[in-house]
């Protein structure tokens, strides 16, 4: 079986910290096709440079600040200190730009891909911009910034997200699916990258291990079974399967990076319940969004 799990270190690839699924990867994973992730960590005044390639691409600053040189010109990503606070601007970049990301005083980026064939423009999407949606409520409230869904961004194939769950919460809940083609389901790979802190206010000692938990399961005859302690710089591939929920232990809040795209005609997230917790959803009805949301600079 494929391995699905990549904990911090196992997935790095020259000036890369992760470098899964991309066009110039070094590390092939059996039976991925659609989406990749890069996450590179900066001292102050370095560069990394990516080459013209048939995939598009979303930089997102996890911390810090950059600038994203690209074909058709430069672009200031006024960052942030964290991922916990509020969205950052993000760069979309379409098929076949090569580009320079360079950051005057440090800081760690990622950048989303997905093979791709239709030219979209390059575009700079600001904090400012970014959709911040509230979903759920109770101790299922998470903050979700939707700079790469359809409704936000015109690209080809990927839908890119951010989410934020409060510690002791629980988010991709319940557990859903999209892996078929078929009517109100669209098949789409996954990637979760994750990062995790010590909750604010906590009295947590100096050595506290931030952690969460993430979990896949098998939706039909292909086989799948993840459930996986997860801390920053972590990534968990969904190729099929029911995923859910990532829970934030008591404590601890947690980041992932959301990362999806298929073979599909249509470029939309289309997902199914798992029948077996599908009705936890009606219990949100009259519950209030958990008061610490949203999380912001």
């Amino acid at each position: 079986m494929a391995n699905w799990v990549y904990p911090l270190g196992t997935a790095n690839d020259g000036k890369w910290d992760i470098s899964l699924g991309t066009f110039d990867s070094s590390l092939a994973v059996d039976g991925w096709a659609h989406t990749g992730l890069k996450v590179a960590t900066l001292a102050a005044g370095a560069a990394v440079e990516l080459p013209a390639a048939p995939e598009e691409r979303i930089m997102v600053p996890l911390s810090g600040s950059f600038t994203v040189t690209v074909d058709d010109g430069e672009y200031v990503l006024a960052g942030r200190q964290s991922v916990f606070h509020g969205p950052s601007d993000v760069l979309y970049t379409g098929i076949g730009k090569a580009a320079t990301i360079s950051s005057n005083d440090g800081g760690r980026v990622a950048i989303a891909t997905a093979p791709a064939k239709a030219g979209y423009p390059t575009r700079l999407i600001t904090a400012a911009e970014t959709p911040v949606e509230l979903r759920g409520a109770g101790n299922c409230s998470r903050q979700v910034h939707n700079f790469g869904t359809p409704a936000a961004l015109e690209a080809d194939r990927f839908i890119v997200c951010e989410v934020i769950t409060p510690a002791g919460n629980w988010s991709s809940y319940p557990p859903h699916k999209h892996d078929e083609e078929k009517d109100g389901e669209t098949s789409l790979e996954e990637i979760y990258y994750f990062e995790t802190r010590v909750a604010a206010g906590s009295p947590a000692p100096e050595d506290a291990d931030a952690f969460g938990h993430a979990r896949v399961y098998a939706s039909d005859e292909r086989p799948i079974d993840v459930s996986a302690e997860v801390r920053t710089g972590d990534v968990v591939l969904v190729p099929y399967g029911w995923h859910g929920p990532a829970m934030a232990a008591p404590g601890y809040d947690l980041y992932y990076l959301n990362v999806m795209a298929g073979p599909g005609r249509v470029r939309d997230w289309l997902i199914s319940d798992d029948p077996h917790h599908g009705w936890i959803r009606q219990t949100w009805e009259g519950q209030d969004i958990d008061p610490r949301l949203p999380f912001t600079a």
